[in-house]
C-alpha cells in the first residue's frame, strides 16, 4: 500500500521540522508549507491525503484555509492552535476541521491522532456497503445515500461528509437514542482522540440545515443526559 501524504502547514520552522520527523518515522510522506498561500498551491498540485495546519498563519489564516479546503475536498484536517479558548476550537470544527491539538503538544500524540483518523477512513469504505444502501423518505425530507443528496421541502441542502453520515445513521434508526460516544464511534470511527463537542457542533449545523426552526427542532431531538435521536 502506498504511503499516505500529509501536508503540514506551520509557520514555525522548528515545529514543522519536529512534526515532519515524527510523521516520517510513522511511515508517512510529508509536505511542508510555511503559510496559507503556499498550502493552497501544494494542495492543488500534490493532492495530499491529510492536512495538519496551524490556526495562526501568515497570508491566509487557518480558519480561512480550512473553509477554502472544505469548498474543494473532504480531506481530513487537524488544527494546531496556541489558543485555549473554546470559541476557537468550535470555530475550527464548524469550518470543517476533524480535530484539533493545543500547543504545546506531544508529537507522538499528534501521530496517534492522525492514525486514528486514518483508521476511520479505512472503515468508511467498509461501512458504505453495509449502511449506505437504501434511500430514506420522510415528510419534507429525503436522503439518498448513493448520490449523498438530502432534499428538504423539495430543495437540496449541502451537507459535509460527516453531517451526511450522522444524519443518515440517525435516520436509519428512527427513535433510537445514540450517545455522543456511540456517534463518535459510528460516524468518526472512534472516540479516543475526538472531542465529544464535535457531535454537538455537527448536530447544531444539521438542525440549521434541515429543521424549520433550529431552536425548536422536530427531527433531531436531544435526549437530555443521554444523547440524540431522529424523530420520523
Amino acid at each position: 500500500m502506498n504511503a499516505k501524504t500529509i501536508l503540514v502547514v506551520e509557520d514555525e520552522a522548528s515545529i514543522a521540522e519536529v512534526v515532519s520527523l515524527y510523521l516520517k518515522r510513522a511511515g508517512y510522506n510529508v509536505l511542508i508549507a510555511p503559510d496559507g498561500k503556499q498550502a493552497m498551491s501544494l494542495f492543488e498540485k500534490q493532492s495530499p491525503d491529510f492536512i495538519i495546519l496551524d490556526l495562526m498563519l501568515p497570508e491566509v489564516d487557518g480558519l480561512s484555509l480550512t473553509r477554502w479546503l472544505r469548498g474543494r475536498s473532504d480531506v481530513p484536517i487537524i488544527m494546531l492552535t496556541a489558543r485555549r479558548e473554546e470559541i476557537d476550537r468550535i470555530a475550527g470544527l464548524e469550518m470543517g476541521a476533524d480535530d484539533y491539538v493545543v500547543k504545546p503538544f506531544s508529537p507522538q500524540e499528534l501521530v496517534s491522532r492522525v492514525r486514528a483518523v486514518m483508521r476511520r477512513l479505512g472503515r468508511d469504505v467498509e461501512r458504505d456497503s453495509v449502511e449506505h444502501e437504501r434511500s430514506l423518505s420522510f415528510h419534507n425530507l429525503s436522503i439518498d445515500p448513493k448520490s449523498r443528496v438530502v432534499i428538504v421541502k423539495e430543495s437540496p441542502v449541502e451537507l459535509t461528509a460527516k453531517e451526511f453520515d450522522m444524519l443518515y445513521l440517525l435516520a436509519r434508526h428512527p427513535k433510537q437514542v445514540f450517545t455522543r460516544e456511540q456517534l463518535l464511534e459510528r460516524v468518526w470511527g472512534g472516540a479516543q482522540y475526538i472531542d465529544p463537542g464535535t457531535v454537538t457542533v455537527h448536530v447544531r449545523r444539521l438542525r440549521e440545515k434541515i429543521e424549520d426552526d433550529a431552536s425548536k427542532p422536530a427531527r433531531l431531538l436531544t435526549v437530555w443526559g443521554v444523547g440524540y435521536k431522529f424523530e420520523p
